[in-house]
């Protein structure tokens, strides 16, 4: 039987590869600050690290002016406590988050977020991104403030979340990176991270990377690293065909596998979320009730109205109750952060029983958003400025419901079927899954008070770091990462590559061209490779399953990776990407097998442990790979204000921050 890529070759029609092909052809390249991933937290680090006055390398595997998770635009902006109208301080904001969450979050990496989110968002509205109201379109709402030409989302009393018009977010950090002279290395994606004397373990000199086009393989050596690459994606739910993701598809774990294999520490890996991937909606765009379209309202098919709760459960009766406290509240966290609802944060919401009222009879499917029924302002400011701005809806969305006549004023969107069981809070709103479709959630590097990993000259922001929230917190975090490392680097003496290292990984990554069996592709790889984390590492876990999901994914590292092939760069980088897949399902294995009980706050369900989070599990599970052997390690939940750091979020932040000036 031929093979796609025999067929390929024997086509005589069949375009040349249009770019110059380059395999093995070497660049080194020499930096002070190597920023790994150009997205909304790696585009901040290297603006940061420049404006300190050192050199500033960006890789990145894409485009910078539109990747990255980030890349397509936003419509809201998280947790603006320093806002100047702003009722809830940076010290308890974090100290909510992280009691809501159990303790399983990062507080450092929440904290920068709620003390420089206002800061950061001041940068971009320098670098010509809209953050106000400045041509009164929504003068006399509810959510503006009249002073500032603000725009609150939410929770229109506390007013530490914004409404922003973010649709150019990424082109304005680029244009701002070639402003300051910033290194730009578009479609190179990062391979591994070279240490000091080739040691795992050691201090982070720099890194190997591949471009997509040429083939070209890249050396970049650094006095200091910024690792913001991103959430891991392709893990558990694969298709070329048809996708309707919240992500990116570049982000794939090379930042995370070439973190794990230097020796980084990781924590939070044995979370995952249940994800739609081919049966989904698009995100945010048929009426879903919460996040972007928050406070719409939505009807059944005869028309009647589903009713809006408060966090007791009781009706709201107008539409102004659905965006402020319930009495006794002090805030609502708003969506986004990954902070499972509390009794005291819970946002309003559509009645939580939905699913049994319409197994009832009680309402008819299907359902709609009918943004008739708002008033006028808050219509607009859904479809017009939050729909129009976020990047999963701007152009799938709202270009093309304008485009075909829709009208927010008359028309109405269907809303997702719901169906008995399912929560209306959940991703029921995007489309239900199979209970063995996960994707990552919030596992990451574990960090200090710099945004420091355990290796020397190491630095991590946005999704990189455990617990990463939402597009603010990728931009502040960023933002306070590469000042980071250009303080670091400014003092790092210089050293030299080990040559092993280099020849080593620059073999692992042109194996497939060397393939002689030419059988496997990519697509195939990596579809096997979800099939193993389905199987093995599900929403339901036991000790037997994990192991075997050990076992069938070393079987591929040595077998089906080892046959894997590549007829240009593209496919190639495809290929390498496949490994890093290999790399991160087994560190998420491995930290399921760590974690021997079940946690609702972390989606975590062991079949063979089912007490739900018990008081002796309340820790972080941390993990190393050390010479090929994993080490489960433990972290108190919160290690950030324990000794050597001080007993504050504010103290610490005052201490590490006196070090810039």
């Amino acid at each position: 039987m031929t093979t796609w890529h025999e067929y390929i070759q024997q086509q005589a029609h069949i375009p040349e590869w249009p770019y110059p092909v380059r395999y093995g052809e070497e660049r080194v390249i020499k930096t002070d600050v190597l920023v790994l991933g150009g997205g909304i937290a790696g585009c901040h680090a290297a603006i940061n690290a420049r404006r300190q006055g050192v050199k500033v390398t960006v890789l990145e595997k894409s485009n910078t002016r539109w990747s990255g998770n980030g890349g397509a635009g936003v419509d809201h902006w998280l947790s603006a406590c320093a806002n100047p109208c702003s009722q809830v301080s940076p010290e308890d904001f974090t100290t909510r988050a992280l009691i809501d969450s159990g303790g399983y979050d990062c507080g450092p990496l929440r904290y920068v977020n709620a003390k420089e989110s206002w800061d950061t968002l001041l940068d971009c509205e320098s670098m010509g991104v809209q953050i106000r109201d400045v041509h009164g379109e929504f003068k006399g709402a509810a959510f503006r403030d009249e002073n500032t030409e603000l725009m609150f989302a939410y929770d229109y009393q506390s007013k530490f979340d914004l409404r922003v018009y973010g649709y150019n977010m990424k082109p304005s950090l680029q244009k701002e990176l070639r402003r300051l002279g910033v290194e730009i290395l578009d479609r190179v994606m990062l391979t591994s991270l070279l240490t000091e004397q080739g040691q795992q373990g050691s201090r982070v000199i720099g890194a190997t990377g591949l471009h997509t086009r040429t083939g070209e393989f890249y050396v970049v050596l650094a006095r200091a690293v910024v690792l913001a690459t991103g959430l891991p994606g392709r893990l558990w739910v694969f298709s070329t065909e048809y996708r309707a993701t919240f992500r990116d598809p570049n982000c794939t774990g090379e930042g995370m596998a070439a973190a794990w294999n230097a020796g980084a520490e990781f924590t939070r890996l044995e979370e995952s979320v249940p994800d739609s991937a081919t049966l989904a909606y698009i995100a945010y765009g048929v009426g879903n009730a919460h996040n972007t379209w928050h406070g719409c309202p939505i009807v059944d098919a005869n028309g009647k109205e589903v009713p809006w709760v408060d966090r007791d459960g009781s009706d709201l009766t107008t539409t102004e109750e659905r965006f402020l406290p319930s009495p006794g509240q002090p805030y609502m966290v708003g969506h986004g952060l990954r902070i499972p609802p509390t009794y005291e944060n819970h946002v309003k919401q559509l009645a939580p029983d939905l699913p049994k009222r319409i197994s009832s009879g009680e309402f008819a499917l299907p359902l709609y958003a009918d943004l008739s029924r708002l008033p006028e302002q808050e219509r607009r400011a859904i479809f017009g400025l939050m729909v129009g701005n976020e990047g999963k809806t701007r152009i799938p969305v709202y270009d093309t419901l304008t485009k075909a006549g829709f009208d927010p004023d008359v028309d109405m969107l269907q809303v997702p079927v719901m169906p008995p069981g399912a929560y209306v809070h959940s991703n029921s709103w995007a489309g239900m899954a199979p209970p063995q479709w996960r994707q990552w959630a919030s596992g990451g590097v574990v960090v200090d008070w710099d945004l420091r990993t355990n290796l020397t000259g190491l630095y991590a922001a946005g999704g990189a770091i455990f617990g990463a929230g939402a597009h603010s917190s990728a931009a502040s975090s960023g933002r306070y990462a590469g000042r980071k490392a250009a303080e670091y680097a400014r003092i790092a003496p210089d050293t030299q590559p080990d040559l092993n290292q280099i020849a080593t990984e620059k073999a692992r990554i042109y194996a497939p061209l060397q393939s002689s069996s030419r059988s496997i592709g990519w697509k195939e790889l990596n579809a096997g490779i979800c099939r193993v984390m389905q199987d093995t590492c599900g929403q339901y876990k036991t000790e037997e399953a994990l192991h075997l999901g050990l076992y069938l994914l070393q079987g591929i590292r040595e077998s089906e990776a080892g046959k894997v092939y590549a007829s240009n760069p593209h496919e190639l980088a495809r290929a390498v990407e496949c490994l890093s897949i290999i790399t991160a399902g087994e560190a998420v294995i491995h930290a399921s097998l760590a974690r021997k009980a079940s946690s609702a706050l972390l989606n975590f369900m062991r079949l063979d442990y089912p007490a739900i989070d018990p008081p002796e599990w309340n820790k972080l599970v941390t993990l190393k790979q050390v010479e090929g052997q994993v080490t489960p390690g433990e972290l108190p939940t919160d290690y950030h204000l324990r000794p050597p750091f001080a007993p504050t979020y504010e103290e610490n932040y005052q201490q590490h921050c006196a070090l810039e000036q």
